[in-house]
């Protein structure tokens, strides 16, 4: 037997496709991809098929940089693989 634990990615994943596209999916998504203290350092919109995610220092500006292929599969198996293709990252300040 599997514990609940594992089903609950598959899930939500499965929850999250069937959804439409709009900011609030896009912003759950994004915070299960990265955690609440990344998503609070950041803001994100997608633009097309680009995540543009804003962040609050150039620290976090290199975190989402080198964290990019990993939270973008994350994003993927969220969303589906077509809805974000590429995060772009900018630095708010």
């Amino acid at each position: 037997m599997n514990p609940i634990a594992s089903a609950v990615p598959g899930a939500i994943a499965a929850m999250l496709r069937s959804a439409p596209l709009s900011p609030g999916k896009v912003d759950f998504a994004w915070t299960a991809a990265v955690g609440p203290a990344l998503q609070r350092a950041t803001a994100v919109r997608l633009e097309g098929q680009i995540l543009v995610v804003e962040t609050a220092s150039a620290q976090w500006s290199r975190e989402v940089a080198r964290s990019t292929r990993v939270i973008l599969a994350r994003l993927q198996h969220l969303l589906g693989e077509q809805t974000v293709t590429s995060l772009q990252v900018r630095n708010k300040t």
